[in-house]
């Protein structure tokens, strides 16, 4: 028993403890980095979560702005602006005696629509997709919802090309490639006029090419989606055409 201790403490070397010592070091470090890698990927989705609310918060600004100028009568009654869905309401508070209220001072603040100045707003049922269109295109607007890339007003004559992050979480443009030819997309502007365009190509081009924002559309209305592919090093492109 002597022997077989001594003999296994003798191959104990100083390089044999250097070697176990790296090891734990290089495995502590893996592990490390496993956590730094899935706490960012965490933080990265919830960043994406946190900015996507701002473009739902636009499109219910959007419905409420809709539903107010076609649905509810304003009313002013000692001072006070009464907002009610019919007429029949504003006349029964009309009637009865309200308190004066002292006019407090309103801060000038923007309202969500106001700071990202939407001028569209994109839905394609066939991949359950809809976002205001920013009417400018940067990365921190990217963040928040699709974004116009070029070319005239929304449903204008011309080419409105749209650009969008293609997310593997499937929002924003992150479903695009599931589009086919024949599948529609509608736009709606600020005036609540809708155009229904109809995808006649789908194609993929490096980053610098440029052809799909061309205005050469025979005086017809058209619509051009962009979004990243095959890992950001190219642009998914599809083609739209009023019907």
């Amino acid at each position: 028993m002597n022997q077989i201790l001594v003999t296994k403490k003798l191959y104990i070397t100083p390089e044999l403890k250097r070697k176990k010592r790296m090891y734990k070091i290089r495995f502590f470090l893996s592990i490390f980095a496993i956590c730094l890698l899935f706490s960012y990927y965490i933080y990265a989705e919830y960043d994406k979560d946190k900015s996507e609310e701002v473009s739902k918060q636009i499109l219910t600004q959007l419905s409420l702005k809709t539903n107010s100028e076609d649905n509810t009568v304003r009313t002013l009654v000692n001072d006070v602006l009464i907002v009610s869905l019919d007429a029949t309401v504003a006349n029964e508070i009309e009637t009865e005696q309200l308190p004066i209220v002292e006019e407090e001072t309103q801060t000038d603040t923007d309202t969500t629509e106001d700071a990202y100045n939407p001028e569209a707003i994109l839905k394609i049922e066939s991949i359950d997709l809809e976002y205001p269109v920013l009417s400018k295109t940067s990365e921190e607007l990217l963040k928040i919802s699709l974004n116009k890339y070029w070319g005239p007003g929304p449903n204008e004559i011309g080419n409105y090309c749209i650009v969008g992050h293609n997310y593997k979480n499937g929002k924003m443009f992150g479903k695009l490639s599931q589009m086919n030819i024949g599948d529609t997309a509608t736009l709606t502007d600020m005036n609540e006029k809708s155009v229904i365009y109809e995808v006649y190509d789908k194609y993929v081009v490096e980053p610098t090419d440029v052809a799909c924002t061309s205005q050469l559309t025979s005086g017809r209305r058209e619509l051009t989606l962009i979004t990243c592919t095959n890992y950001g090093t190219q642009r998914l492109i599809l083609k739209c055409r009023e019907i």
